[in-house]
């Protein structure tokens, strides 16, 4: 027979197991909207790879790419394509850099310009998706929950943007522009704030490169 001494201990152990599923089943019913802001504010540094498809309205063949990307926030951007092509865009924290090693070819613009107009200044942007766009809960889908999010302006890039979160990361970004183009990127192996060098987040034109821009 059970003492009575025991059964507050008991008692405690029960409620506290029922406390940690309640909190567990509440965080695996956060809709799109509290994902985000818990990845806006518990995510400094992020790194991880991607697939890119893109899609037009013609009947072409959609597009694919892939690559690597890495972000450390506010600002600071590396978004690496290895296939088909070489491509390199790197945010600075005040530039943004992109090098085309095909066509020996680097565009420089100020970064305040770009936030808001590629994927990886949306997510490394502080405020560029609360700040830029009408953000709302597009419900759950695929195993993800969904937000989706519309431009205050209507002269930006994109006409809208919808991100599917698990467990507070972006594991899947869709990107409808102004040409009718849909984009859409799957991450895999993200780490959430992994220790990146600030070398990491710089660039300096290849020795011959053409320089265009600012």
């Amino acid at each position: 027979m059970e003492s009575n001494r025991n059964r507050p201990i008991r008692a405690a152990a029960a409620t506290g197991m029922l406390l940690a599923l309640s909190a567990l089943s509440f965080a695996a019913r956060a809709g799109g909207l509290d994902q985000l802001k818990g990845f806006l504010s518990g995510t400094r540094t992020a790194q991880g790879s991607f697939e890119q498809v893109v899609v037009g309205k013609s009947s072409r063949a959609p597009q694919l790419a892939s690559g690597s990307m890495a972000f450390a926030r506010p600002g600071k951007f590396r978004w690496v394509y290895d296939k088909p092509y070489y491509q390199l865009i790197v945010g600075d924290g005040e530039k943004l850099w992109i090098y085309d090693r095909d066509l020996n070819q680097v565009t420089v613009k100020t970064l305040g310009q770009a936030l808001g107009s590629s994927p990886a200044a949306l997510l490394a942007g502080d405020d560029a998706l609360e700040r830029d766009f009408v953000l709302k809960d597009a419900g759950r889908s695929d195993g993800l929950e969904w937000v989706e999010a519309t431009p205050k302006a209507r002269d930006g890039s994109f006409e809208r943007v919808r991100i599917g979160f698990s467990g507070e990361l972006p594991r899947v970004m869709e990107l409808q522009d102004s040409f009718g183009q849909t984009t859409t990127l799957k991450f895999a192996g993200l780490q959430r704030n992994p220790a990146l060098e600030a070398g990491h987040f710089r660039f300096a034109p290849p020795t011959g490169a053409d320089v265009v821009g600012e």
